[in-house]
């Protein structure tokens, strides 16, 4: 079972969806100082999510077909963020409230049980992330993120792509290579 899939299969099935989204190639979904409580689910294209710091670029994570995206920090405190979220390429999305979405997930315990799984698996995916920065070598985070996203390698451009492993372009095209 991916919850993931099923919860935008129950969001679909009952129309939740509020509205349609496309942003052309480098169109902000959202700017820092913004505040952003909306979920959005990637219908097709790819967006990246960073933060600037000191005129460097960190990019978090990335979005692209069938994934849930969100302004997570702005959706919980419901206070402007220093989140960016840029389409990497047209991208249409679709967007629910979090009015909406929090009333669908607390109409049924089986759908509060789906959202704590998507939690706890965000949560992890996180502490992950934050280990391989830390401690993994670039061969190795290049290898970890390949394991668990293949697709990411398909959807996203490598400049990107090594900016998330915290490494250069060049570095990201060696490991390719051997």
């Amino acid at each position: 079972m991916n919850p993931i899939q099923t919860i935008i299969e129950l969001l679909s099935s009952q129309n939740l969806w509020e509205k349609d989204i496309i942003l052309e190639r480098n169109e902000y979904l959202k700017v820092k100082g913004s505040v952003d409580t909306n979920i959005y689910l990637v219908t097709s294209g790819s967006l990246r999510v960073y933060v600037v710091e000191e005129f460097e670029e960190h990019t978090i994570r990335f979005g692209y077909q069938d994934n849930i995206l969100a302004s997570l920090d702005s959706y919980i405190s419901e206070k402007p963020s220093d989140l960016y979220i840029q389409a990497l390429k047209k991208t249409e999305l679709k967007s629910i409230s979090k009015a909406t979405f929090m009333s669908f997930i607390n109409s049924s315990a089986n759908h509060l049980q789906l959202w704590l799984v998507i939690i706890e698996q965000l949560v992890y995916q996180q502490l992950e992330r934050e280990r391989d920065i830390l401690t993994s070598s670039p061969l190795e985070r290049y290898k970890r993120v390949l394991a668990r996203s293949p697709q990411l390698f398909q959807e996203i451009p490598n400049k990107y792509i090594a900016c998330y492993l915290r490494m250069s372009p060049e570095t990201l095209s060696r490991l390719k290579k051997s």
